[in-house]
């Protein structure tokens, strides 16, 4: 039978509830580790080195070859980096590297030089204007759009613009 057993008293079963602290650096996905890495531009185009320290404190050399575009938001991954599977004890899930790029800020080259890095790019689809075209230039977008504007709630018009518009001209019909 089983251990532990007093007599005159039902056996029980233990229940354990692990929970899983957060941590400044990892997060969890199953057997897998997410770790949010920052790039520049450069690095982002022309392949970078970084270092991550592991969970078990191992230092890893991680490269990007150069000619490997790397786009914000991509996710590239190391194989048997991650979780240890369970009931696997030789097997680790991947660790992932969710990459953010940092772009560099407005007028940090002067407008002169821009057509030097232009050069290095694929060439630009030409946009002609026509007679019946708006030119417009884009400008910040900021969620409010000012003092006394309404935020969008998908409505063409407020309820409430609706109900004054339409108490101005209710009228009462007499007989």
């Amino acid at each position: 039978e089983e251990g532990d057993q007093v007599p005159g008293l039902e056996p029980g079963d233990i229940i354990i509830v692990l929970d899983q602290k957060e941590h400044p650096v990892f997060r969890r996905s199953g057997d897998d580790l997410i770790v949010r890495r920052e790039i520049s531009l450069a690095d982002a185009l022309c392949g970078c080195r970084q270092v991550i320290r592991t969970l078990d404190n191992r230092t890893l050399l991680v490269s990007s070859p150069p000619g490997d575009v790397i786009r914000p938001g991509d996710l590239k991954c190391i194989p048997n980096e991650g979780m240890p599977v369970y009931r696997s004890p030789f097997q680790k899930g991947k660790l992932i590297l969710q990459f953010e790029v940092k772009f560099p800020e407005p007028g940090w080259l002067p407008t002169d030089r821009l057509r030097q890095l232009q050069a290095f790019f694929p060439p630009q689809e030409e946009v002609m204007a026509t007679e019946d075209t708006e030119e417009v230039e884009l400008s910040d977008y900021t969620a409010h759009g000012g003092p006394g504007r309404r935020p969008y709630t998908g409505e063409a018009y407020h309820e409430d613009d609706f109900e004054d518009g339409m108490r101005q001209h209710v009228q009462c019909q007499t007989s």
